[in-house]
Order: structure tokens, then C-alpha cells, then sequence
């Protein structure tokens, strides 16, 4: 009788000191909290939202990125290794980034049968939408002597490093898609130093990995609407990113009138006319699973119009699109693959 007494008060004991080593394990275990880290990066600003269970200093690793990217691609650093390629430097040795973004640009030509194009830079920089002044007035023959200048297929990345230019005026602009290769790169940046849930937001575009764990769910985006106002944005539905990134273009706000002419120039160019005009779609969102081709592929559909976007699309296994569009009937219509719609959050209904 007293040995069963002793071995149930052992037992006893062991478990209330499991019990407390368990409750200081617990106490001492840290939970990741949210960060915002904010900042300008290419023209524009950005606002990275990310879990850490430890303290990080990431503002001087991703200002890094950053500069990465604008010694690469910038058209607007006059030092950068694609500004020398376009003032006609053939020395210049391209680095990792610049090969990425014309390998993707590549592909992303070839998808679209030309509707992208990065070497469009001659004519954005006539219209008024690159680094150099515009034409005063563009009409056919003017048109004509600039689209010698344009044709991706032009260009070659040779295996030296060095680009060859059909022209010496051939002027590249990655402006389509570098941004979204830079956000890519800070995405990797971050899962280097560890982390696995964050949201990239730069300029609208944005590229979420793992969850937001502060809610326990995926992360939540909005698809902008086409007639909000600068200073009062508003959105027209709610998106669930599941490791995805998100892209999107319109003419709505982007756009100049020729204060001569009185003519409308949209910020779209169709690389295959020259002309800067309003095709069918009026604002293309893309997912894709990294921001650089929802970014190219939301400049690509602008372009091509609602027919040639929606055959492209069903190509396009990993890619889904919310197309915004004009016809005979409306001006406002919309277009989404069966994927985008998958992804859609619908309002909760009020009890």
C-alpha cells in the first residue's frame, strides 16, 4: 500500500515538471511578428509587409537590390549599362539582371508574336512617355523613319556578354518588366535572410509568398477600378494571392495630349504599327507566379486587345488575367480566366 502511494505521487510530480518546463518553452518561444519596412525605389514607392520571429535589418540589403537593378536597366541613370548600350557603346559587358530581363523579354516577344517589344524606346521617348523630349508632331512618314528602329528581333545577346544592334539607334527600355524583376529580386532577397510569409507591394504591382500570419490566411490584393481618381482609389474586387504575383496596366491615367494637335496619345504603344492608340482593353491585371511576367504580360495584353489576349491566355497555363475592355455595346466590360476567377474573394453578405 505504501509503495502504490509513493509511485503515484513520483508520477504526479513528473508530470507538473513537464508541465512547467513545457509553459517556459512556451514563454520563451518567440512568435513571428509583422514588419512594414517602406521606401522609393524606381520612381515610385514601396511597402514590405513580413513575419520575423528575430530582429532584421533589411533596409540596407534591399536598397542594394535596388541600385542592382537601376546600374543595370535603368533608362534613367545616364550610367547605367543600358544607357551605354543605347547611347552605342558595344563593349558593355551586361551583367546577371540585364541577361534575366532580356531572356524574359525574349520569351515573352515570342508568346505575344511581337505585341511586346523592348525595343519600343524610340518611339516612347517620341510620344513623350521615356527620358527625352518628344516630337512635336508625329505623322506617317516620321512614324515610318522611327519603326526602322524597332523589332526585338534586331537584337542579339551574344555569348560574350556584349549586345549586337541591327542599328546603333536601337534603344532598349525595360521599363515593362524591369520593375517587376527588381520586386522578384527583393523577394529573393528576403527568403535569404529567412523569411517565408512577406508581401511586396512597389508601384501597385506586388509578389506575396507563405501567409499573412497576423490573420492566418492568404494574402489579399485589390484589382483597381478603372474610373477611381488618383487621390481616391478604390477597387472593383478582391483578389487571395497564393504564392502568386500581380501585375496590372492601363491607359486611364496614363496618357498625353498633344497640346498642338489636341490628339491623345496613350501610354500603350503597339510595337507593330508605332502608334500609341487605345486598343480594345482598357486595363489588363495579370497573376502570374513571379512579378516579371504579370508585369510583362499586363503591357503585352494592352497591346494585343481583348481577341489576341484571350487566345494567348489559353497558352498560358500559369498565367490568369481580369481584363477590362470597350466594345460597340459598352465601355465597360469585363474578361477573366477561369483561374483569376478562382481567386476572386466575394463580398461577406450582412446577417
Amino acid at each position: 500500500m505504501y509503495f502504490s502511494k509513493k509511485k503515484s505521487g513520483t508520477f504526479s510530480s513528473t508530470v507538473l515538471l513537464v508541465c512547467l518546463f513545457l509553459l517556459v518553452c512556451a514563454c520563451e518561444t518567440k512568435l513571428p511578428e509583422k514588419q512594414v519596412l517602406q521606401g522609393n525605389a524606381f520612381g515610385t514607392t514601396f511597402a514590405i509587409q513580413y513575419f520575423t520571429d528575430i530582429p532584421l535589418h533589411l533596409e540596407k540589403g534591399v536598397d542594394s537590390v535596388i541600385d542592382a537593378v537601376n546600374r543595370s536597366v535603368s533608362t534613367y541613370q545616364k550610367d547605367s549599362d543600358i544607357s551605354r548600350i543605347n547611347n552605342g557603346d558595344s563593349t558593355v559587358v551586361v551583367d546577371a539582371i540585364f541577361s534575366h530581363v532580356y531572356d524574359i523579354s525574349e520569351q515573352v516577344y515570342t508568346q505575344s508574336s511581337g505585341y511586346f517589344d523592348p525595343t519600343i524606346g524610340v518611339l516612347r521617348n517620341a510620344y513623350g512617355f521615356g527620358d527625352e523630349q518628344p516630337i512635336e508632331h508625329i505623322d506617317q512618314k516620321v512614324l515610318d523613319s522611327l519603326m526602322r528602329f524597332v523589332g526585338f528581333q534586331k537584337v542579339r545577346l551574344l555569348e560574350d556578354g556584349t549586345i549586337r544592334k541591327a542599328d546603333p539607334a536601337i534603344y532598349f527600355d525595360f521599363n515593362a518588366v524591369a520593375k517587376g524583376y527588381g520586386i522578384d529580386l527583393i523577394g529573393k532577397y528576403l527568403e535569404d535572410q529567412g523569411i517565408e510569409n512577406y508581401l511586396i507591394e512597389l508601384g501597385g504591382e506586388l509578389l506575396a509568398r507563405g501567409k499573412n500570419l497576423a490573420r492566418d490566411q492568404r494574402w489579399v490584393a485589390g484589382v483597381e477600378a478603372v474610373d477611381s481618381e488618383v487621390w481616391q482609389r478604390s477597387t472593383e474586387a478582391m483578389v487571395a494571392l497564393d504564392n502568386r504575383a500581380m501585375a496590372a496596366s492601363g491607359n486611364y491615367r496614363k496618357f498625353r495630349i498633344d497640346s498642338a494637335t489636341g490628339r491623345k496619345y496613350v501610354h500603350t504603344i503597339n510595337p507593330l504599327t508605332g502608334e500609341a492608340q487605345q486598343s480594345d482593353v482598357t486595363s489588363a491585371t495579370v497573376i502570374a507566379p513571379n512579378c516579371t511576367l504579370a508585369d510583362a504580360y499586363a503591357t503585352a495584353f494592352m497591346a494585343m486587345g481583348l481577341e489576341r489576349s484571350k487566345l494567348l491566355l489559353t497558352k498560358l497555363k500559369e498565367v490568369d488575367a481580369y481584363l477590362t475592355y470597350a466594345d460597340s455595346l459598352s465601355p465597360s466590360n469585363i474578361f477573366m480566366t477561369h483561374g483569376f476567377e478562382m481567386s476572386l474573394l466575394l463580398p461577406e453578405i450582412p446577417d
